[in-house]
């Protein structure tokens, strides 16, 4: 259904390092950063970018707004986690961990990007 996410942030450097961290944690490559200064994570099954507003203002969250994140495992979702606290995130939400709901079992850990956008590495229980 997506082909690719794309965030704002004003500090392309910081954003990266977070991403680099937290998206290594979950087996995707370093991002690589075009001539826009826009950077990017390529995988097979579709595309996640960081970039600087095309508009010149301020970057900003979007309020209620979350990304997703799929991890292989809990513990890929706590090494996902840890990465980001360590490299720039912030802790939100309730501490990782196994939640019920009507989607079924589910292994959540959230944390805020360094330009405040809500994430959340997800594994299914089965």
């Amino acid at each position: 259904m997506f082909s690719h996410i794309m965030v704002g942030a004003d500090s392309i450097e910081a954003s990266k390092k977070f991403y680099d961290a937290a998206l290594g944690a979950l087996g995707i490559e370093s991002g690589s950063i075009d001539p826009n200064g826009r950077c990017f994570y390529r995988t097979p099954t579709g595309v996640f970018a960081i970039t600087p507003p095309i508009n010149g203002e301020p970057a900003s969250h979007g309020n209620g707004s979350t990304i997703g994140f799929l991890a292989s495992d809990p513990e890929q979702a706590d090494k996902w986690h840890a990465a980001g606290l360590a490299n720039g995130g912030t802790d939100c939400e309730d501490p990782p961990g196994i939640r019920d709901g009507s989607a079924g079992r589910l292994y959540l850990a959230y944390l805020r990007d360094p330009a405040g956008n809500k994430l959340c590495a997800l594994h299914r229980m089965s």
